[in-house]
């Protein structure tokens, strides 16, 4: 690998937050653990680009994770969250602006009929399982080997993300009776889901999948797999939960519900909705959603639940993702800058192949088809790990784990995405020459 750019200023800070936060991050993949070097401390970020506090300057391909998908510093969520924040920043009480986000989103999403604000992707997912479990009056969720629902108690469970990053497949510190009311099924595998519904449907509430997995790996279902969870769902009296945090309002503002054109009975939201602020969500039919305090039995509450910031920084946001071919024209951008990377891969005979959906990328170091988290080799990891170095060097900025996808936002202009390209091959030259 090449020299090192200066990294001096984030190592040291790293080492004083080893004196504040186990490990001395706040979320476990920041740690940099699978990478090269200290992780980067970053003080700004401005359309594409971020700022470390050694003043280097990358082109940004993990977007805080997916949620800014217009890129950093956006004038209009800025200017609003400015003029919201002037007023007051939260109050604990319902407001006009938590209305005008929630009217907006349900008013272009034909798939749900009431929603709930909370204040994470993790905390939509909770909730949801609460709702399902409250409305079927049974226990049991199945779950998919190699998708991410945040760090809820009973669905780390063969979790992936930042666990997989860690070599892990579950989590200290939950009991063994919540796991128990977990089954993990293999995506892609109807024989298996059929005998498991035919089996426990009698204690089974739903069925829980990221319909994009996006957590470990870009592992795109088919369309038919998805129609056959909603089938069985109708067939065994079991609800199905979309958790769409990462592809809701990133794949189109329906998320993949609308992509496939599949109707779950829960879906669960974050990231994007807040424009870069905390908020997640949770949504169903007017029936459904009756379930839950005050109406209903089944109980969730937050404080910070829809505060203005938050509802301000989704409105402003939102109201962009709705201009006209918005997302049409962020898939083809994506695609056209995927596509010269694998060209060139495909020219030199690299093992690479570049799954993407919308704006939503993974560089997999294999010519195979990837369905499965299984069929993700450990040792590719080790290909990451120097094509991470080797970007970091050139200014591209991509999420310190070989396991996470990228995300391409609006701010990335047809010039960045060519810069970005060529460098990216570079970098691929290196590991495989």
């Amino acid at each position: 690998m090449t020299n090192s750019i200066n990294r001096s200023q984030s190592a040291a800070l790293f080492e004083e937050a080893k004196n504040y936060f186990p490990g001395g991050v706040n979320s476990p993949v920041r740690a940099f653990k699978s990478v090269s070097g200290p992780p980067l401390f970053i003080k700004k970020g401005d359309g594409c680009r971020i700022i470390d506090e050694d003043d280097n300057i990358y082109i940004d391909f993990c977007c805080s994770w997916g949620p800014l998908i217009l890129g950093h510093n956006n004038d209009a969520i800025r200017e609003f969250v400015t003029e919201t924040v002037a007023n007051g920043t939260s109050f604990g009480t319902p407001s006009r602006l938590g209305n005008e986000l929630g009217k907006l989103i349900i008013e272009n999403n034909r798939f749900i009929e009431k929603m709930r604000f909370v204040s994470s992707g993790t905390e939509a997912v909770m909730s949801a399982i609460r709702l399902a479990r409250g409305v079927t009056g049974k226990n049991k969720v199945i779950k998919f080997e190699g998708c991410y629902h945040g760090h809820v108690d009973s669905l780390l469970v063969k979790a992936g993300s930042g666990l997989a990053t860690f070599g892990v497949s579950t989590s200290a510190g939950i009991p063994p009776s919540f796991a128990a009311e977990t089954l993990v099924l293999p995506l892609n595998d109807p024989d298996a889901l059929e005998a498991t519904l035919a089996q426990h449907a009698d204690d089974i509430a739903c069925i829980i999948i990221e319909p994009i997995p996006a957590n470990n790996g870009l592992l795109l279902q088919e369309k038919s797999f998805l129609e056959c969870l909603r089938l069985k769902c109708y067939k065994y009296g079991v609800l199905l939960i979309f958790d769409e945090v990462i592809s809701g309002f990133r794949i189109g503002f329906e998320g993949a519900a609308g992509y496939y054109n599949i109707q779950p009975d829960i879906m669960t939201y974050g990231k994007i909705i807040g424009g870069g602020m905390p908020v997640g969500a949770y949504a169903a039919s007017a029936e459904i959603m009756a379930h839950i305090a005050p109406e209903g039995a089944v109980y969730q509450a937050g404080t910070l639940s829809a505060n203005p910031v938050a509802m301000a920084a989704g409105y402003a946001a939102s109201k962009q993702l709705l201009a006209p071919d918005f997302y049409e024209n962020m898939a083809k951008k994506t695609a056209k800058f995927v596509g010269s990377i694998q060209a060139h891969c495909d020219a030199n005979g690299y093992e690479v192949s570049i799954p993407h959906i919308g704006s939503i990328f993974w560089i997999a170091f294999s010519k195979k088809r990837i369905l499965a988290a299984d069929q993700i080799e450990a040792a590719s990891m080790e290909k990451f790990k120097i094509l991470h170095h080797e970007l970091l060097q050139s200014g591209i900025y991509l999420g310190p784990s070989g396991y996470e996808v990228g995300f391409v936002s609006a701010a990335h202009t047809e010039a960045d995405l060519e810069e970005a390209s060529t460098k990216i091959k570079t970098a691929l030259d290196i590991v495989f020459n």
